[in-house]
């Protein structure tokens, strides 16, 4: 597969709109909001209920009393709609805005009610000027949204004022009325500050999140080595699974290690982009952003890795797993064809997925740990520290353990570990530490897998992974290519079709089984689609 060339970055435009998590956090700001604006509202009704008429000594007011209990529904509504409603998020954050004039509105038939012609003594500010700015702290939107929502709200008790006295009502003279409304709206131009400061950081993350024609939507998983996000292409229809090493992880270490995790990081994507067997994770893109972190760009699966399948459904059957150690083994052979070694064959690293039609499509990830051999005898491999061991110790085999030479075999040994997994949802040792597990590798000989299940296995079958597992690598199938002529036979695997694979599916993984669209290619079950070191 040829890998197109690095990619620069496209500068953004700040009109574009705000990263979903940008929006989710405007969303959860207005709930938090709507509780505070209940819990005041909460406030104000015990107050006109009890300390009016007993510390005061002064006549409740119904008006106040049905303001209060008025914009307590309003503050629960609003709650309830932001917390359970599934309308898009902009929607919700377009809300936030009408609640804080609503609100506003309750305040100011609350003021002018409350005044009735009597001019107040020394200076006054409304609660409108106080509810504006706490919105703004609380929940900002965008500049100019909340600059117009803000007038809107300031202008709430002048209009009041202005109603009231069409209707004939004892209201403030014109020039108090000002003053008294005046604050209100240098509450709204100050509101524009903490909102630019949210849209700059809004801005700045949506930039962020751009490389080159892909921009990242959502963060699918972590680990030590880096990030896996969901992206979506510019112009294509097409989404994407983006590999990047945080920044936090170069700057943890030295600059040795630095340099080796991203040599590691490039020669993972160098390594999987030159191999071309359709079971092999597809490399799109890689390259460097702005400020040196490198990426590549991998294609989305929709499916389970081996690991999280067995877990959830139990193990498979012989038929179906021999169908899947078919796939595993194309591309294998296609790697060690190529002079590399895998190094680190786990279900973890072993996706089943529904690749268009076909059902049960095995995708083989995480070349991270992958060795070169050349003809001229110099190996190139990638530990994490010097005189470290690096792999899997559940699936490691006993040569990579005691340090000796890897090649194709050790990937041998580790699928047959894998094979023993599927088939008996059981490790071939198990162990209270990682260092027992090892041991045992080394030096104990594995039950058959047909002992330690009641499903039926065929005796080829166990007899195929018990070779995988020999302690000396001269008695194993030497290529994963050697495994064809067992992993074809007539007896092995042919139970297993597309149409029960189908059925399968439909059956256990509804979700991924209609129509899939853009957004629906990486649903919440597959969100382990890449592994990471």
């Amino acid at each position: 597969m040829k890998v197109m060339a690095p990619c620069a970055l496209v500068p953004v435009a700040n009109t574009g709109p705000l990263p979903e998590e940008v929006l989710k956090e405007q969303v959860d700001r207005v709930a938090i909001f709507s509780a505070v604006m209940l819990g005041l509202w909460t406030i104000g009704l015990t107050i006109d209920l009890w300390l009016v008429p007993f510390a005061l000594g002064r006549e409740r007011v119904p008006a106040d009393i049905a303001l209060s209990l008025c914009g307590m529904l309003v503050s629960a509504a609003m709650y309830l709609f932001v917390r359970r409603s599934r309308h898009p998020l902009a929607t919700k954050a377009a809300a936030g805005l009408a609640f804080m004039i609503a609100n506003a509105l309750e305040i100011a038939i609350m003021n002018t009610t409350s005044i009735r012609g009597v001019t107040p003594v020394g200076p006054q500010v409304s609660w409108v000027a106080v509810l504006i700015l706490v919105f703004s702290m609380i929940s900002p939107a965008r500049p100019r949204p909340m600059l117009i929502a803000s007038l809107v709200a300031a202008s709430m008790d002048p209009l009041v004022t202005w109603l009231f006295y069409l209707n004939g009502q004892p209201v403030l003279a014109p020039a108090t009325a000002f003053l008294f409304a005046l604050p209100n709206y240098i509450s709204a131009v100050l509101a524009l500050v903490p909102s630019k400061v949210f849209h700059r950081l809004g801005v700045r993350l949506r930039e962020a999140q751009d490389l080159g024609s892909y921009h990242l939507v959502e963060l699918l998983g972590q680990g030590g080595m880096g990030e896996v996000w969901r992206a979506e292409h510019r112009l294509l229809a097409r989404s994407a699974a983006v590999k990047l090493v945080r920044p936090e992880v170069l700057s943890d270490g030295n600059e040795a290690d630095a340099r080796l995790l991203l040599r590691r990081f490039e020669r993972e994507a160098r390594a999987t982009a030159s191999l071309s067997s359709p079971h092999t994770i597809q490399i799109f893109d890689f390259g460097t952003t702005k400020d040196g972190n490198f990426y590549y760009v991998m294609e989305l699966l929709s499916g389970r890795d081996l690991e999280s399948l067995v877990r959830e459904f139990g193990p498979l059957s012989a038929d179906r797993a021999m169908f899947l150690l078919r796939q595993i083994c194309h591309s294998l052979a296609d790697a060690h064809a190529r002079g590399m070694v895998h190094r680190d064959i786990k279900p973890a690293n072993i996706y089943v997925c529904r690749m268009g039609l076909e059902y049960d499509f095995v995708k083989v990830l995480d070349f991270g740990l992958v060795k070169l051999d050349h003809r001229d005898g110099r190996e190139q491999t990638l530990l994490t520290q010097d005189h470290q061991t690096s792999g899997t110790p559940a699936y490691m085999a006993p040569e990579v353990i005691l340090g000796e030479d890897v090649d194709p075999r050790a990937d041998v040994y580790a699928l047959g570990c894998v094979m023993y997994y599927l088939l008996t949802g059981q490790l071939v040792f198990e162990g209270s530490t990682p260092m027992k597990i090892l041991t045992q590798h080394v030096q104990a000989t594995p039950v058959p897998p047909s002992q330690r299940t009641e499903l039926p296995i065929p005796p080829q079958l166990d007899d195929l992974v018990m070779s995988c597992l020999q302690k000396d690598p001269n008695m194993r199938p030497q290529q994963a290519r050697e495994l064809f002529p067992g992993t074809s036979s007539s007896r092995n695997g042919d139970g297993w079709t597309q149409d029960l694979a189908r059925r399968w599916w439909e059956q256990h993984l509804p979700q991924l089984t209609g129509p899939l669209t853009v957004s629906e290619a990486s649903p919440a079950a597959t969100r382990a689609a890449m592994a990471i070191h």
